[in-house]
C-alpha cells in the first residue's frame, strides 16, 4: 500500500514539472511575446551547470527574428543566435541543463520556475506587462543608462547623458555591479528566500559617496520593486551631500543615511540585500558579519585592501613548499588577497550560506574586481568544508577577522 502511495507521489511530482516545464517552454518559444528570461542556480543534488547563468531575448537580426543566449561563467558572457528552425532544440537544451530557478517575462506576464530541496518543480504565474525590445545592439549592453538622472546627480554623467571621461571607470565599476545585483536578487526572490508582497529593504555598509547606493535603487526599482534603501557611513559631510541629492531626485521618502560604523549599525528592519563596495580591509569583514548577524538572504560584497592577512603571513613560517609565495613583497600581497577571499568564503559557507567568488570588473577598471556573491540557504554545511578551512589556516597559521566576528573557538557557526 505505501509502495503504491509513494509511486502515486512520484507521478503527481513528474506531472506538476511536466506542466510547469511546458508553461516555461511555450513562454520562451514565443518570438513575439518573451521579453527576457533568467536561469540561474542548479538544483540540489545535481550536478552544478557548466554556465552561472544563461539569459534569453529575441532579436532581429537582417530583418529576421533570432533567439539569442548569452551564458556566463566567472569571467565573460557568450551569445550565440539561433533561427526559428533551431529555436526548439536550443530551449530543450537548456531546459534540460539542472538550473535550479527561471525567471521568465513575456509582454503579459511574469513565471517563476523553481526548484525545491526535494526536487519538486514549483511554478508562480503573475499577470504583468513588460514591453519587447528586439534591436540588436553591438555594443555591449548596458545596465544602467548612462543618461539617467542620478548619474547626473552624481556628476558621473554630463547634463546631455554622456559618461564623463574621467569618470567611465567608475561607472563602469557600479555597471558591472548592478548587471550581478539583478539577477542575483531574481534568483533569490524565485527560491522564496526573500518574501514578496512587501517592501525590499536594501541597505549599503560603508556607503560613502553613495554612488552604488544609489544605482541600486534605481536599478531595482525601474524592476518593479518597492524598494527601501538604507546607507551607512560615519562621514558626516558624505552623509549631507548624499541626502541632498536624494532630496533633489525626489526619493528621500524611501531613502536614509544612518551615522554608524558598520560593525555597529542598526536597523529596525531587517535587510533582504546587504551590499558593500571596497570597504577597506577588515571592514568588509564587519559588513559581512553584520550581514549574517541580520540572516540577510543576499549578500554582494566587493573586497578592497587585505593588509590583516598579509600582515599575519609576514611572522609565520610558510608550509613546504610554499615559501616563495611570502618570499617576494608583491607576491604575498597577492597571495595574501586571494588567501583572505577564499577563507572569507569558506567561513559563510560555515553559516549557512551558498557563495561565490566572481570577477564583476575588468581590472583595467579597478584592480579591486573579485566580488563575493553569498546567498543564504541555512543548510548546514558538511564536515569536508570546515576540515578544509581548519586545514588551510593550520598551514598557513592564520585567523582569518571574520572567523573572530562569526565563528566560536570550537568553529561553530554562530547564528
Amino acid at each position: 500500500m505505501q509502495a503504491e502511495q509513494e509511486a502515486d507521489e512520484r507521478a503527481d511530482d513528474a506531472g506538476e514539472e511536466s506542466v510547469a516545464r511546458a508553461a516555461v517552454r511555450a513562454a520562451l518559444l514565443e518570438p513575439g511575446g518573451l521579453v527576457r528570461a533568467v536561469g540561474s542556480g542548479r538544483r540540489r543534488g545535481a550536478e552544478a551547470p557548466r554556465y552561472q547563468r544563461v539569459e534569453l531575448r529575441y532579436v532581429d537580426l537582417k530583418g529576421t527574428r533570432h533567439l539569442q543566449v548569452t551564458e556566463y561563467d566567472e569571467r565573460q558572457a557568450h551569445t550565440r543566435n539561433a533561427g526559428a528552425e533551431a529555436a526548439d532544440s536550443v530551449v530543450d537544451e537548456l531546459l534540460g541543463t539542472p538550473y535550479g530557478n527561471w525567471h521568465v517575462e513575456t509582454t503579459t506576464e511574469t513565471l517563476r520556475l523553481r526548484y525545491t530541496k526535494k526536487g519538486k518543480s514549483l511554478l508562480h504565474r503573475q499577470a504583468e506587462q513588460h514591453e519587447q525590445q528586439t534591436s540588436h545592439d553591438r555594443t555591449k549592453q548596458r545596465m544602467l543608462d548612462p543618461g539617467a538622472p542620478f548619474l547626473i546627480e552624481l556628476g558621473i554623467s554630463d547634463h546631455l547623458g554622456r559618461v564623463k571621461p574621467s569618470r567611465q571607470s567608475k561607472y563602469k565599476q557600479i555597471d558591472e555591479f548592478c548587471k550581478l545585483l539583478l539577477p542575483s536578487l531574481e534568483e533569490a526572490l524565485s527560491a522564496g528566500r526573500i518574501e514578496t508582497g512587501r517592501p525590499l529593504q536594501v541597505v549599503d555598509l560603508g556607503c560613502g559617496n553613495a554612488y552604488l547606493t544609489l544605482a541600486a535603487y534605481h536599478l531595482l526599482t525601474a524592476a518593479g520593486h518597492d524598494v527601501r534603501m538604507t546607507g551607512i557611513d560615519r562621514t558626516p559631510a558624505a552623509r549631507e551631500r548624499n541626502t541632498k541629492r536624494v532630496a533633489s531626485l525626489g526619493w528621500q521618502d524611501r531613502f536614509r543615511f544612518v551615522d554608524a560604523n558598520i560593525a555597529d549599525a542598526e536597523l529596525e528592519v531587517r535587510p533582504d540585500v546587504v551590499l558593500a563596495l571596497h570597504a577597506c580591509d577588515t571592514a568588509t569583514d564587519d559588513a559581512l558579519a553584520r550581514a549574517v548577524g541580520w540572516d540577510a538572504p543576499l549578500i554582494l560584497a566587493a573586497p578592497c585592501c587585505h593588509h590583516d592577512i598579509q600582515k599575519q603571513l609576514k611572522s609565520v613560517e610558510p608550509p613546504a613548499p610554499y615559501a616563495l609565495l611570502t618570499r617576494y613583497g608583491i607576491v604575498r600581497e597577492r597571495f595574501a588577497d586571494v588567501l583572505t577571499d577564499s577563507l572569507r568564503a569558506a567561513v559563510l559557507r560555515q553559516v549557512g550560506y551558498r557563495v561565490e567568488v566572481v570577477q564583476f570588473v575588468d581590472s583595467e577598471h579597478t584592480p579591486r574586481n573579485l566580488l563575493l556573491r553569498a546567498a543564504r540557504t541555512g543548510a548546514a554545511a558538511g564536515p569536508q568544508v570546515r576540515a578544509e578551512y581548519e586545514a588551510l589556516t593550520g598551514e598557513w597559521q592564520v585567523t582569518p577577522h571574520l572567523a573572530t566576528l562569526i565563528l566560536d573557538p570550537d568553529r561553530e557557526a554562530v547564528l
